[in-house]
């Protein structure tokens, strides 16, 4: 298409007889959802969003909305990884918002965005939470493709996540990108490193959240985790060479999270195993 793929999808959930239904739906363009799946005794609704295009091009437009009721429960992911290919038309973007009323819990956990050389991306997520509603989400972004050698020397990153409570602005990051050495390689900057991890939980959590997180993890992740305790959040940060590496100590702080602060196991998503 000469203007790129225009996508809108929206989702509505509800808690109805102690599940989390996906009760409505609309879309547009090329995303779309499975029907949601009930993995969880607490009746979370686990819900995969697809994009059948397999990437995103210069032009193209996504703009996901998703709407939590009163004690609705969704988990959000998504079947593999979000590819922004090399721009030739124009600026690529993703926009992601998410409403969650009173008692409501959103846990946004895509798979990983990577960034082909020559990508010009703009990703946006704004989160909009009652005063005791809870979200997590978490962002893995692989700028280039080190597995093939493959740097991002050209090509540019907006990025910018926003969390409000009851209105009021409790979380906000931006980060704007270009492909330069200066940029990848100072150590002031990325160090070399191209896996880009970013995690914010914002809920209730037990008093020894973040110590846990921090014995648990360990030695093995020195260097390239980190996980701190703000007024209003608690924020995780993963900057190393390995996305395997970074999903993985992303999956544990995940599961502490869920346990000292949402009071249940983790349940990873069946779409993760395949």
């Amino acid at each position: 298409m000469a203007n790129g793929w225009q996508a809108e999808l929206e989702l509505w959930f509800a808690n109805a007889h102690g599940k989390t239904r996906l009760m409505r739906r609309r879309h547009c363009g090329p995303l779309a959802v499975q029907r949601a799946f009930h993995p969880e005794k607490d009746g979370s609704a686990h819900v995969y969003l697809l994009h059948p295009p397999g990437g995103v091009a210069g032009g193209d437009r996504l703009e996901i909305a998703c709407h939590l009721a009163p004690e609705a429960r969704a988990v959000i992911t998504t079947p593999g990884a979000t590819k922004f290919y090399r721009s030739e038309n124009g600026l690529s973007t993703q926009r992601l918002s998410i409403d969650i009323a009173a008692g409501g819990v959103c846990e946004n956990l895509p798979q990983e965005t990577i960034l082909f050389a020559g990508a010009d991306a703009s990703l946006a997520t704004r989160v909009n939470l009652a005063a005791d509603a809870a979200y997590l989400g978490w962002d893995l972004v692989s700028l280039g493709r080190p597995a093939v050698g493959e740097r991002f020397l050209t090509g540019r990153l907006r990025q910018r996540i926003e969390i409000f409570r009851d209105g009021e602005p409790i979380w906000f990051e931006q980060m704007v990108l270009s492909g330069a050495p200066d940029a990848l390689d100072t150590p002031f900057a990325l160090a070399g490193r191209p896996i880009v991890g970013t995690m914010v939980y914002a809920g209730p959590a037990l008093e020894n959240t973040v110590e846990r997180i921090r014995d648990t993890l360990g030695e093995a992740a020195q260097g390239v985790f980190s996980v701190s305790q703000l007024e209003r959040v608690i924020v995780c940060r993963y900057l190393g060479e390995r996305m395997s590496e970074g999903k993985a100590l992303f999956l544990r702080a995940w599961s502490l999270l869920r346990e000292g602060g949402l009071n249940k196991p983790a349940v990873a998503p069946r779409i993760w195993a395949t």
